[in-house]
């Protein structure tokens, strides 16, 4: 075995194989964590150069293959040894961490959350990110999509790599400069009592117990009722409306520094925010300003595109930027794409078409050019802004793995179907007139578009000739509600949420109220509607009745029973919550754990090597056990270097062990109600859709006309309470009725009364919806 050590002196890697202490080499590879390499090297010859810190080390056997790659991570600890026949001995600790122990020293990517990638998408990014060209990416696997990856810039990156492996189910390691990411168990080796070189009494073997057939998880807050507040404008000039329940709010359940998506000031284009198209070089920075000089002539062939796709989930700001045109252009400004990007795929965006030395400015939606256009005019500019209001904050559903279904077939991952109300506008502000800086947009489009994309590409710039400059970018999560108003015998608008300076007429606070800011004060018999969800903890108990029926004896009932709170992969919904409780209950049972040492020669499977993440076949038909299990470390002890005799520890759990893919919490969220179980074979068919189009229609100073968005079937119906409770066909506690037309009336008793609406079917029981719709009338009798 040879250890070359480089000092980046500009000699080069030398040899301190002779300068290595006996038996003191040894290596230790953890899942998920970088490899650390300790030996003690003995100096007092004149040859010898004390290796320095970030030195580079590599420790291989004659065959050529690496045992150890990586860095000097500290200054060798000394220890005096006494004086030798070539003059004082010291002996010297060295601690060398992998390669990737580079990355580790480089301050925290600052670069947006990864949003729907692969587990290795994300991966290659964090690495890119942080050193561009360092590492060879070609051994990372795709695994499956995530919907989120939170990425913090106070965070190294082995903890962010460590956390993106657990996401997929997945080992990461590396090696000579190239980097590894794989499903756990993709190399399996057998450890066989039948294998020649198997020793029974390296092996050690311990029982894990994780009988579990009633089990509840606990998850984060999600969105609940699907709620709408009414309210009505008086001659007093009220401005604030109080809301009848604590809006869920998306921007408050992601990491604070993933709540703005991108904010950017063109000091230069930022690879780690843009990527760009441009064979014409029309793209530049300068002056602080990104600046757009012509284009191909070409949909889709200049492009300024931002590097993460954009979740039409939760309620989304994109402030393209201020703009300002020196010459007619053509392209489109701020474009949501499906797919590839083109003008026929914008979901929605600004379609610029030349008008003289002027631009017209129009909306686009679904690829069509709408509503009415804005002429622009010499030495003003331009501020766009796109502002999305999806009925779901989250679009895909959370994935969960077990030994039943690894990487690459995961539970979950789920699309989830939304309508997404799109507003467009452009606030054209003239320089020589300071009060249009306060004045109000123009709106260019207000609507909603049905089954809306989960995830769309997102453009800046999309130029076939383009000439302008921009000179900001903001992106951020808003307040996750919409706010609509009516004047008497006129249409409805929305009501732009947020803060003045961005435009907005009113905001939401957690008191919760709804506050009109003056300017924008609703008139007397305004009717006001506030659209947004309520919040509660997400949590789902799921039993396996097969098993429970198994376990059952005499006075024992068979029920085994537990609690788990759940911190990633997040539990954002209770959907979510059943499907990490499936993948828990796919690894109920026999659980195990232990070590087995062998000489490197007599690895199991005759492997010539072994590494966390690696898995092995465990047989032992002597004592009835057969069992797939996951290394999660490896300690490699070096006990003679001529002779390269190696030992290994290797430390195991069997591959159902829910630490592989799932980290709990100890604290948090404790139940807060009874919840109805619902056995394994129930899970994703229980409910039946909610009723987000719901809506009161019609008020009189004794009725509330409700349409319920949806026409019943034979034996199915639509249920009414006064709280959201009691739901089921045997409780008459709260009822106000059950009805099998689309549209009915409803009593009113007072100025302010809730309605909770579920839809039900002729299931036995009566299957109903998973949230109900809260309608809320705050008006005058």
């Amino acid at each position: 075995m040879k250890l070359w050590i480089d000092n980046l002196d500009g000699r080069g890697s030398r040899d301190y194989t002779a300068f290595v202490e006996a038996e003191s080499a040894k290596v230790v590879r953890k899942l998920n964590a970088p490899t650390e390499f300790r030996v003690c090297l003995v100096g007092g010859r004149v040859s010898f150069a004390i290796p320095v810190v970030s030195a580079r080390v590599m420790f291989t056997r004659e065959n050529g293959h690496n045992l150890f790659t990586g860095y000097v991570a500290e200054t060798p600890a000394e220890q005096y040894r006494g004086a030798g026949e070539r003059g004082a001995e010291i002996r010297y600790e060295l601690v060398a961490l992998s390669d990737v122990m580079l990355l580790d020293r480089k301050s925290g990517a600052l670069c947006p959350a990864f949003v729907g990638r692969t587990a290795g998408g994300g991966f290659r990014q964090l690495t890119q990110d942080m050193l561009p060209g360092q590492f060879d990416l070609s051994g990372v696997d795709e695994g499956d999509t995530i919907p989120f990856i939170s990425v913090d810039p106070a965070k190294k990156w082995t903890t962010t790599a460590a956390e993106i492996a657990l996401l997929g189910r997945c080992s990461y390691r590396d090696d000579a400069g190239q980097l590894f990411l794989t499903p756990l168990g993709q190399h399996t080796y057998s450890l066989s009592e039948s294998d020649a070189y198997f020793s029974p009494d390296n092996l050690q073997l311990r029982s894990t117990g994780r009988i579990v057939n009633d089990l509840t998880v606990l998850g984060r807050l999600e969105p609940a009722a699907h709620v709408k507040d009414y309210f009505v404008g008086d001659a007093y000039g009220t401005t604030t409306f109080y809301l009848s329940q604590i809006p869920f709010a998306r921007r408050n359940e992601v990491p604070l520094f993933n709540r703005t998506i991108l904010d950017e000031e063109y000091g230069t284009l930022d690879p780690t925010h843009w990527r760009v198209v441009d064979p014409r070089s029309a793209v530049s920075v300068s002056a602080g300003q990104l600046q757009i000089a012509g284009g191909t002539g070409v949909d889709g062939q200049t492009l300024v595109e931002f590097v993460e796709k954009i979740e039409l989930g939760g309620m989304t700001v994109l402030e393209h930027g201020d703009f300002a045109f020196s010459g007619g252009s053509n392209g489109v400004i701020g474009g949501l794409y499906d797919g590839l990007i083109s003008m026929g795929a914008c979901v929605a965006g600004f379609l610029i078409t030349p008008s003289g030395g002027n631009c017209n400015i129009r909306a686009m939606v679904n690829g069509v050019a709408t509503g009415n256009q804005v002429a622009t005019q010499a030495g003003h500019h331009y501020v766009f802004t796109t502002r999305l209001y999806p009925t779901e904050a989250y679009r895909l559903q959370q994935v969960y793995h077990s030994s039943e279904r690894v990487s690459g077939d995961a539970r979950g991952g789920a699309a989830v179907a939304s309508d997404v109300r799109v507003l467009l506008e452009v606030h054209d502000i003239d320089p020589a007139n300071p009060a249009s800086q306060v004045a109000d947009a123009t709106v260019l489009y207000d609507g909603v578009i049905a089954n809306a994309p989960e995830f769309c590409e997102y453009a800046l710039i999309n130029a076939a000739d383009m000439h302008c400059s921009v000179a900001f970018t903001y992106l951020f999560l808003a307040v996750d509600a919409v706010v609509r108003s009516a004047p008497k015998d006129e249409n409805w608008k929305t009501r732009r949420v947020g803060a003045r300076l961005d435009g907005a007429e009113c905001r939401i606070s957690s008191t919760p109220t709804l506050q009109f800011y003056p300017q924008h004060v609703p008139a007397a018999d305004e009717t006001i509607e506030v659209t947004y969800r309520s919040r509660r903890r997400a949590m789902a108990r799921v039993v396996n009745s097969e098993s429970i029926a198994e376990l059952k004896n005499g006075a024992d009932d068979g029920v085994r029973a537990a609690v788990r709170n759940i911190a990633t992969p997040a539990a954002r919904t209770t959907a979510d919550c059943e499907t990490a409780a499936l993948a828990l209950l796919d690894d109920a049972g026999q659980g195990w754990a232990g070590e087995y040492q062998a000489w490197s020669e007599m690895l199991p499977g005759g492997a010539e090597d072994i590494f966390p993440g690696d898995g092995l076949a465990v047989g032992l038909g002597s004592r009835d056990v057969s069992f797939l299990a996951i290394v999660r470390e490896v300690e490699i002890g070096v006990c003679d270097l001529g002779e390269e005799q190696l030992l290994y520890v290797l430390r195991f759990v069997d591959a159902g062990d829910p630490g592989l893919a799932i980290e709990f919490e100890g604290a948090g969220a404790g139940l807060t109600k009874a919840l109805t179980p619902v056995d394994v074979s129930q899970v994703g068919s229980s409910f039946l859709a909610d009723l987000t189009g719901a809506e009161v229609v019609a008020l009189t100073s004794t009725t509330v006309t409700v349409d319920a968005g949806w026409t019943p079937t034979v034996g199915s119906g639509v249920e009414m309470r006064y709280t959201d409770s009691g739901w089921g066909m045997s409780n008459s506690r709260n009822l106000i009725g059950r009805f099998t037309v689309r549209t009915f009336s409803l009593p009113r008793y007072a100025r302010g009364q809730n309605y909770f609406v579920r839809r039900y079917d002729n299931s036995v029981p009566a299957k109903y919806s998973r949230n109900a719709t809260a309608l809320h009338v705050d008006y005058p009798l």
